[in-house]
C-alpha cells in the first residue's frame, strides 16, 4: 500500500523521521510520496526522498497558500529540482479559496504556471483543490491533453465535482477525512463512485488523523503507519478485500508517478 500524500517536511516530525519512515514501513507501507508545499520543503523533500531510496519519493510545487512567493527565481528551483530522480510530481499546486492565503489572482497564475512547467517536462501534477472548483478546473482543464496524469490529493468534495474530477481524467487521492463521522459521511458515500484505476489512498500527515482508530493515539499526530487503517475503511466502505484495495493502489501510485 501506498502513501501518496506524506507531509515529511512538518516540524511535527522534527524528532523522529527516521523512526516514521520505519514505523510506516513495518506497518506495510510500500512506498511514500512526500509533499513539496513551497520551494524550502521541496528541496527538503527531495534530500528526505533521496534519504529514502526506493521507498520515498517526492513533489516539487508552490502550494496556493504559497502562491504570493511565486517568482522567477522560485520556478527555477522547481525545474532543477525535477531533474532529480526523486521527485516525481509538479506540485502540491492549485486553488484554496477557503483560506485565501494568497489572493485569487496570485493562487490561479502560480498554479497556471507550474502546470506549464509540468507540461513542458512531461511530468505528473500533485492537485489541491478547496471551495474553488469551478476556477480550478477552469485553469487545469487546457492543460490537461498535455500532462501525463494528475491526481487531486485530499479530495473533499461534492458528487458533482467528483463526477467533474473523474470525467476530466484525474485520478483521486482520498485521506482519513473520510473516517471522520462528523464530516465524512457524505465523502464516504461516494467512494464506490471511483473507478478502481483512479483511486489513491494518503494519511497527508501529520494531518488528518482518521477519528475512528481505536484505540486511538495518544498523540493527535497522523503517521503513514495508519495507512492501513484507511485502507481498511475504505475497503469496507467500497466492498471490497483490504488487501486487494492495498495492491490496487500501489499499482495505481507506481502507475501514475511512473516508479520502477
Amino acid at each position: 500500500m501506498f502513501d501518496i500524500g506524506v507531509n515529511l517536511t512538518s516540524t511535527q516530525f522534527a524528532s523522529d523521521r527516521q523512526k516514521v519512515v520505519k514505523r510506516a514501513r513495518d506497518a506495510g507501507v510500500t512506498g511514500m510520496l512526500i509533499t513539496g508545499t513551497n520551494a524550502l520543503e521541496s528541496q527538503q523533500a527531495q534530500r528526505l526522498a533521496e534519504d529514502q531510496a526506493g521507498f520515498c519519493w517526492s513533489t516539487a510545487g508552490v502550494h496556493p497558500h504559497h502562491a504570493s512567493e511565486w517568482s522567477t527565481e522560485i520556478a527555477s528551483t522547481l525545474r532543477r529540482l525535477a531533474e532529480k530522480p526523486e521527485v516525481v510530481a509538479i506540485g502540491e499546486c492549485g486553488l484554496d479559496f477557503n483560506r485565501n492565503l494568497s489572493a485569487h489572482e496570485q493562487q490561479e497564475y502560480a498554479f497556471d504556471a507550474q502546470l506549464a512547467l509540468a507540461a513542458e517536462l512531461n511530468m505528473p501534477v500533485f492537485l489541491h483543490c478547496r471551495e474553488a472548483h469551478a476556477r480550478f478546473a477552469a485553469v487545469l482543464a487546457p492543460w490537461l491533453p498535455k500532462l501525463p496524469g494528475a491526481v487531486i490529493h485530499c479530495f473533499t468534495g461534492t458528487r458533482d465535482e467528483l463526477e467533474a474530477c473523474l470525467g476530466m481524467g484525474l485520478s483521486v487521492g482520498i485521506t482519513g477525512w473520510v473516517c471522520d463521522e462528523r464530516r465524512g459521511l457524505e465523502l464516504r458515500e461516494l467512494l464506490p463512485l471511483i473507478p478502481a484505476d483512479r483511486l489513491l489512498l494518503e494519511t497527508d500527515a501529520p494531518y488528518l488523523l482518521p477519528r475512528d482508530m481505536r484505540p486511538r493515539p495518544t498523540s493527535r499526530r497522523n503517521e503513514p503507519c495508519f495507512l492501513p487503517h484507511i485502507v481498511h475503511q475504505v475497503a469496507t466502505w467500497r466492498g471490497e478485500s483490504a488487501e486487494e484495495l492495498a495492491t490496487r493502489i500501489d499499482h495505481n501510485a507506481r502507475t501514475l508517478f511512473r516508479l520502477a
